[in-house]
């Protein structure tokens, strides 16, 4: 008769040559290939982009801004939105070891139970007793076909892209405070021309009023006057909330209360200037920069790990059992002491295996929408790719062509200028009507508004460019990724082990 020990033997040898023929099924992982041209197109080369090396690790300093660079450092210590994809690599690498720890024996449990037994009083043995038993089980399904390492696989990928969805948010968020700020900045300075205008308009309706006061002139060249007076006058409310607006979604992009940055902001002023020559790369340096683009390959691969879990399901998964059990009993002379002698020890192992094949095309249909979602991710992978080229080129035609008009629309608001004191000489001196005055400040304003709004959408062109060639996030390991009080909170709820001391 073979032993115990001659027969776990042959088990695990039976095993480990099972697991030697291990294979996994379902489709390994190929990356797409989207054809992107070798250079970005000529108009976009052009206007003092380079297609030399890239240099965007902290792109938000070309501005030489202190102020916003102590706004872009904060924001990326406490925004919320950027701790909450922090969050979400926590739970994937939670996720991960679940999997993970699928690949060791499934079923580990000890259990014991007391049983009190009151047998049927016409029974031979009516006596009341109780009956005790300690043991333990063990399952492992061998993964014969690869289901828990296509899970890993999956889990491990799903991982990479939760990574790679917090350096997205990182670049978005840096996009946005830099963008909010210089929306501050370009509605100052709007507040400014529209006041500096009044000034001038409000002169030029003290004189008309003076002259019709005295009959030396109409009333309508008076009304006319008060008329631009007060439309220029009119515009100011609302760039003060357009201000008031921008600097309360800049505090919130900060962690803190909306208005809180008011007094912060006051210190600076102006808005910043852009460099001469900006450095584009190439597309495939995009490619490798975006993070987008990098999630949405790590979620093909996710789903294609998947295919192979779920074909895995086609074919008979095989187990090793055991279990060990102590049992006694108090009837009859029997008791408690009896509990741990040879006679109440029992045990069994033994090999099984389960084929669902008659599934009705249950898992046939499962492998196709396993499929069909790998399909998607894989579109979705070449939309990325495809979206990410057209926003770098995008970005680079505006930059182009709002650099181009700011050279004219500086020429403009000098000739501006200069007309409307031309203007008002000739009509102080008596050569001209006052409608010459009214179409000289109103151009002035118009060009001048022109200039200021084209100037803030000049180097926020330059914020998107960065943001389309995916620099930004490559110091995220600077960051601490969660805030300390929420990591607090977090081990006073749960054991978290050493994942919360892990850089994300």
């Amino acid at each position: 008769m073979v032993s115990i020990r001659h027969a776990t033997i042959a088990l695990v040898a039976g095993a480990a040559a099972l697991l030697t023929a291990c294979t996994a099924v379902g489709p390994d992982f190929e990356k797409p290939i989207v054809e992107l041209p070798p250079d970005w197109s000529a108009e976009s080369k052009a206007g003092g982009l380079e297609t030399g090396p890239q240099q965007q690790v902290e792109w938000w300093r070309v501005f030489d801004d202190p102020v916003l660079d102590l706004l872009v450092e904060r924001a990326r210590l406490h925004n919320n939105t950027l701790e909450i994809a922090a969050l979400r690599i926590l739970e994937a690498q939670a996720q991960l070891g679940i999997v993970t720890g699928q690949k060791y024996p499934q079923v580990q449990a000890a259990a014991g139970q007391a049983t009190y037994v009151s047998p049927p009083g016409s029974g031979a043995a009516a006596s009341n007793f109780w009956q005790l038993g300690l043991g333990a089980t063990a399952s492992w399904e061998i993964d014969f076909w690869g289901r828990y390492r296509r899970g890993i696989e999956s889990a491990d990928a799903a991982y990479l892209a939760s990574v790679a969805a917090y350096d997205q948010a990182l670049i978005i968020l840096t996009a946005a405070v830099v963008d909010l700020y210089l929306v501050v900045r370009a509605t100052e300075e709007q507040l400014r021309i529209a006041r500096e205008n009044v000034a001038i308009q409000q002169r030029s309706y003290e004189i008309t009023e003076v002259l019709y006061r005295n009959g030396a002139d109409s009333e309508l060249d008076m009304q006319q006057a008060q008329t631009l007076l007060l439309s220029t006058k009119a515009t100011i409310p609302g760039l003060e909330t357009a201000l008031a607006q921008a600097q309360n979604a800049l505090s919130v992009l900060l962690g803190q209360a909306p208005g809180a940055l008011r007094d912060e902001l006051a210190r600076g002023s102006g808005i910043p200037g852009i460099p001469d020559r900006v450095a584009v790369g190439v597309p495939a340096d995009m490619l490798r920069q975006r993070p987008d683009v990098r999630q949405a390959e790590y979620t093909a691969m996710a789903q294609n790990a998947l295919i192979g879990l779920a074909e895995a399901d086609l074919y008979p998964s095989f187990s090793l059992s055991g279990s060990i059990g102590l049992t006694s009993t108090t009837a009859g002379d029997s008791d408690f002491g009896d509990l741990f002698s040879s006679d109440a020890f029992s045990w069994s192992v033994g090999p099984s295996f389960i084929w669902p094949f008659l599934n009705y095309g249950r898992i046939k249909n499962n492998v196709r929408v396993q499929d069909a979602r790998l399909q998607q991710a894989l579109v979705a992978y070449r939309e990325t790719v495809l979206q990410a080229a057209r926003e770098a080129e995008d970005a680079m035609a505006s930059l182009i062509g709002s650099r181009q008009q700011h050279a004219i629309l500086e020429q403009s608001v000098k000739s501006a200028l200069r007309s409307n004191e031309l203007s008002v000489l000739r009509y102080s001196e008596g050569y001209s009507d006052y409608e010459r005055v009214l179409n000289a400040q109103q151009a002035l304003f118009r060009e001048q508004q022109r200039y200021i709004v084209n100037r803030g959408d000049m180097v926020r062109n330059l914020v998107a460019l960065y943001k389309a060639l995916g620099g930004g996030w490559e110091n995220r390991a600077d960051l601490p990724g969660l805030d300390p009080e929420t990591v607090e909170q977090m081990r006073e709820r749960t054991d978290w082990g050493e994942l919360l001391d892990t850089p994300q």
